[in-house]
């Protein structure tokens, strides 16, 4: 897998826009009424205060402080780049944020202190407590971090936890506890040494022995070579409780024999020479990051009885810390605990351990684009893995539990499973599935519009993340003022521009245009201005003649006029059975909307079509289809003419045969609603509906724009299915991103 480019231009516009920053504050209670001021604060919320302060648990029902952990930093060791400050590290914490949020549906907000000191650290936390459930510490350099956590853990009755030692520790040994069992290999047997003893290198080695490895086998190493007794130079308390008695000095003496290595040091620190020298069946975690001791090419070319892990996501076995984190964290939150002590740690990494010799979900083997199974390649659950939510903070809340850890125990774990399912985030999985196979598919991709700027970033973003090969329509003067203007110089030698112009395939356009409209009231000059002057035709020939494999326009077109010139070329039109779909995501929910492109008034028989192109659509994204065909009336009521085809469109589907569900004609309410579509028990559908087949073109688009203005939905389409070729359609209000999302779904050939 090709490693992502991100140039600096495309990574200020990501924190940029649409907003400065990652994340924001939504009210979770209506506040439109003058009772509801009244209720939110003064004079209802006496009420809850009042409770509180005579029994500060309440506060776990009242507020959010039990869905609320702070990620908090001082920014003297962010990421790779070293001691940028607080105020230099707040990128990162928000995007911390954003991950607990993202994976376990808990509220984050990021806090950095101005501060060195570990006494004014620790003192501005502590006094924070109150407003959370837990404290996340991010990027604090060490022996700092050490001090700073084991005294806010003593000082707080809430869960105290540094992700870069404890996160990465975590994962490490979930690892390694799969690692060891396909070797037949036992923790307490084997030899293990750790290159790197700062916070996440002694944090490794402690959860290790804390799982029964054995101190006298177990070797550190730091820049100054093997921890041994006697060794004064570069020590500290930390280091000196790993020191063993030992004439080894180097880590070159340290691998020989030896059954584990793991890595939390820098790049090159592990020589093949090493590798060779190390015990049969060894297991290698280099985690060095962005670049690992050793690669697993590297590694394998001298033994290729390893097991080898990185923190690199274009490899393998991937240590990533958003396996732990935000599920330690969700277990914690939700039993209300005082700490996360290591039975906490250790529940996770073998509730980890034991999901990735699991079989693996069809849909996470699709958002990866291979099939996963467990073994050397695939000792670690992936990130994207659904079952994570609700396997691994259950596990975390059992041990918590049974260690005394716990205010308020969870009864029913059975239920409790139910509502972590229930905080799956679908939409996020989809995107990541289409992300997956559009970088497996390496397209070669027509971008038609190479004269707008967000057209021009979206190519440039599709090739330089990996997707395959962006070929932009337009002139190469204006494609190279406009990509100097978009701070995007560079990428003009990295872009192939086409045109009339410069292809040699014009005549052979002109003949075949010249084929489908000579009778049409087409004559050769009317074929030589389309296939010569018009970007979309000259777009749609190329794809047409296999001189690409996918197309996106519409940024600078009406859809509507950009189908009509495409039909130039392709049969897209309703009569041949092409249809538009609309994906529209929100809060975590997914529903796509048809026909909103290609018909203006269909009867029930091009509703039933409609729903077979959408069904399979969905299919294609790792979705069970469930049609509803929508009216303002439910099953008959009230009776309207305008409503009669889509009472008859099911009808059409039963004489047909096909394998999805659907029912119609209802209201929107009934389709999306369990609790309303309970009114009718004899309908069909076995959960709400995910795709909604509307009544005309117009009533499909007032819904779509009105989800975006209104309620922020993102939106993704319309999406041309039935024309069998990949060509996607944006809107002309769409942002670069946008443009890359339908790119990446004609790559992935989705309709």
């Amino acid at each position: 897998m090709a490693k992502t480019r991100i140039t600096r231009e495309e990574a200020l516009a990501f924190h940029l826009e649409p907003t400065p920053g990652k994340w924001e504050v939504q009210a979770t209670v209506p506040m439109t009424t003058q009772r509801d001021l009244s209720l939110a604060y003064s004079p209802g919320v006496a009420v809850p205060c009042e409770d509180i302060a005579a029994n500060p648990e309440l506060a776990y029902d009242y507020t959010n402080k039990g869905n609320l952990v702070a990620v908090i930093s001082n920014g003297t060791a962010v990421l790779g780049l070293g001691n940028l400050g607080a105020l230099g590290s707040k990128p990162v914490m928000e995007g911390k944020s954003v991950l607990f949020k993202r994976f376990a549906d808990v509220n984050s907000i990021d806090i950095e202190l101005d501060t060195e000191d570990p006494d004014e650290f620790c003192k501005a936390v502590r006094l924070m407590g109150p407003t959370f459930g837990g404290i996340n510490l991010e990027d604090i350099k060490a022996p700092e971090c050490f001090i700073i956590e084991q005294r806010l853990k003593e000082e707080m009755d809430i869960p105290v936890f540094h992700d870069d030692q404890h996160g990465t520790a975590v994962i490490c040994a979930a690892g390694l506890i799969n690692a060891l069992y396909l070797h037949d290999k036992k923790i307490e047997d084997v030899k293990i040494v750790l290159n790197g003893a700062g916070a996440a290198g002694i944090a490794c080695i402690e959860l290790l022995k804390s799982m029964g490895a054995k101190h006298e086998n177990c070797i550190v190493c730091d820049t100054k070579g093997v921890i041994y007794q006697g060794r004064t130079e570069g020590m500290n308390q930390w280091k000196s409780a790993h020191a063993i008695k030992t004439e080894l000095r180097t880590l070159e003496e340290a691998m020989q024999g030896a059954d584990v290595f793991l890595g939390v040091s820098v790049k090159g620190a592990v020589t093949q020479d090493m590798v060779k020298a190390m015990a049969d069946n060894p297991v290698i975690f280099a985690m060095a990051n962005p670049d690992p001791e050793i690669t697993p090419e590297e590694a394998h070319d001298v033994r290729a009885d390893a097991i080898v892990a990185t923190g690199r996501s274009d490899y393998p076995n991937q240590v990533n810390n958003v396996l732990g984190f935000p599920y330690l964290f969700r277990g914690a939150l939700d039993i209300h605990a005082r700490a996360i002590n290591d039975e906490m740690k250790i529940a996770c990494a073998q509730a980890l351990a034991e999901l990735a010799r699991e079989d693996v979900p069809d849909e996470v083997a699709m958002a990866y684009g291979r099939k996963l199974a467990f073994g050397r390649d695939y000792i670690i659950p992936t990130p994207f893995d659904p079952r994570l939510i609700w396997r691994i903070p259950s596990a975390v809340a059992r041990a918590g539990m049974d260690t005394g850890a716990a205010r308020r125990p969870i009864v029913d774990m059975d239920a409790y499973e139910l509502t972590l399912k229930a905080r799956m985030d679908p939409t996020a999985s989809i995107l990541q599935s289409i992300n997956a196979r559009a970088r497996k598919a390496q397209a070669t991709m027509i971008f038609a519009e190479g004269d707008d700027p967000r057209v021009l970033r979206a190519a440039v973003m599709y090739q330089r993340t990996g997707f395959g090969k962006a070929l932009v329509v337009g002139r190469d003067a204006d494609v190279k003022a406009k990509l100097e203007a978009a701070g995007l110089a560079d990428a003009f030698r990295e872009l192939e521009i086409v045109n009339a112009a410069n292809t040699s395939h014009l005549g052979t356009y002109k003949e075949f245009l010249y084929k489908r409209l000579q009778r049409k009231g087409y004559d050769m000059t009317d074929v030589h201005r389309l296939a010569a002057r018009d970007r979309h035709v000259f777009a749609a020939l190329m794809l047409a003649h296999g001189h690409g494999d996918g197309m996106i326009t519409g940024a600078t077109r009406k859809s509507a006029h950009a189908l009509d010139l495409i039909n130039h070329v392709f049969d897209a039109d309703a009569q041949h059975g092409a249809v538009g779909i609309t994906a529209i995501l929100h809060k975590g929910r997914i529903v796509f909307i048809a026909d909103t492109l290609v018909h203006e008034w269909p009867d029930e028989h091009d509703l039933a079509t409609i729903a077979i192109q959408a069904a399979s659509v969905v299919k294609d994204l790792g979705l069970e289809p469930r049609v509803a065909f929508v009216s303002f009336s439910t099953y008959g009521y009230p009776v309207s003419e305008r409503a009669e085809k889509m009472h008859l469109a099911p009808g059409v589907l039963d004489k047909i045969g096909v394998d999805f569900e659907y029912d119609g004609e209802m209201t929107v309410d009934v389709a999306l609603n369990t609790h309303a579509a309970a009114a009718y028990p004899f309908q069909r559908l076995s959960g709400p509906a995910n795709i909604l087949v509307v009544p005309a073109r117009h009533s499909a688009s007032i819904s779509v724009k009105l989800m975006q203005e209104m309620a922020g939905a993102t939106v993704i389409g319309p999406i041309l299915a039935g024309v069998g070729k990949p060509i996607q359609i944006c809107s002309t209000n769409a942002t670069a991103t946008d443009i890359l999302n339908m790119a990446m779904l004609a790559a992935c050939e989705v309709g």
